[in-house]
Parts: structure tokens; C-alpha cells; sequence
């Protein structure tokens, strides 16, 4: 199996999901959070892991000057569209209106709901899966808030 790389030394990469340690990344836990999605970079060295992967040791000058190996299916060119997104999984957020599935009132506003996926597309806007009490929900961007935003509004 011949692997053509789709990116060479020297090019400018942008990471399309955040990164984390799976425990290859030495001095940090596992899980742990190493460069953030929409992040750039500059390939340093193409490898082949098992055969049949082609990994990216990407340099992130802006990530703490970290140099992680990335998958060709985790990167984009720089200079591709990119709209960046407001929050990632695990973030507490905030419906800004009332939101309903088959006219019946899923998440009032105010509800506060956990994002459990990010889902983007790069040229388009972000939408989220947020879980509300027991129901799950597909959340445009622009319907959410930050609890923290909400809270320094009401205090001011």
C-alpha cells in the first residue's frame, strides 16, 4: 500500500478537532487536553503508524509550543474556511429561547443543558448536541449561552 501524504514540511495545518493526550504525549495525563480545535500549526515530520495511517508531527506555536502527532483525517489547510465555535463538549450552556421539538417545549428559556458533541462543519456554522434534563438536542450556536455570561449580565 503506497500512502501519499495530502500535506508536506513546512505546511500550515489547522487541527479540525481538540486533541488530547492519549497517553503518547510526554509529562501529561492521559486525557488531558493538548491543542484545541481550529488550532494552526506547521508539519514537521510525516510518519506511518501501522502500516496504513500517515501521522503528522504538527508544531503548535500558540498551544504552549507543543509538537503533537495528528492524523491526516484531524487536518485541513490554514488557510481553509474556518468558522471557530464558542464552546466544546462538557460545557455548561444556556438556551436563549424556548426550544421545541414537534411544537412541544423541550428546553425553556434559561434551561441550562451540557454539550455533548460539537458538530461543524468548517464552511458552515456550529451546531451542538446538548443534553437538557433527559432530552437531547441538536443547538444552533447562536440560540446559546455561557452560565457565566448570563450571571455578569443580570449582576451589572
Amino acid at each position: 500500500m503506497i500512502l501519499n501524504p495530502r500535506f508536506a514540511c513546512d505546511d500550515a495545518v489547522r487541527v479540525i478537532r481538540n486533541i488530547r493526550n492519549d497517553g503518547t504525549y510526554p509529562g501529561e495525563v492521559t486525557g488531558a487536553p493538548l491543542v484545541r480545535r481550529g488550532s494552526v500549526g506547521y508539519v514537521r515530520h510525516i510518519g506511518v503508524f501501522l502500516q496504513d495511517q500517515l501521522i503528522y508531527s504538527v508544531h503548535f506555536l500558540e498551544a504552549g509550543n507543543r509538537i503533537v502527532g495528528c492524523r491526516e483525517t484531524e487536518l485541513i489547510p490554514a488557510d481553509a474556511p474556518w468558522i471557530p465555535n464558542r464552546f466544546e463538549r462538557g460545557d455548561r450552556v444556556i438556551a436563549r429561547r424556548a426550544l421545541a421539538v414537534g411544537g412541544q417545549v423541550a428546553a425553556v428559556v434559561g434551561a441550562v443543558g451540557e454539550v455533548i458533541a460539537v458538530l461543524r462543519e468548517p464552511e458552515t456554522t456550529t451546531d451542538y448536541h446538548v443534553l437538557f434534563g433527559k432530552r437531547l438536542l441538536r443547538v444552533p450556536e447562536a440560540v446559546l449561552d455561557s452560565p457565566m455570561m448570563v450571571a455578569s449580565f443580570s449582576e451589572g
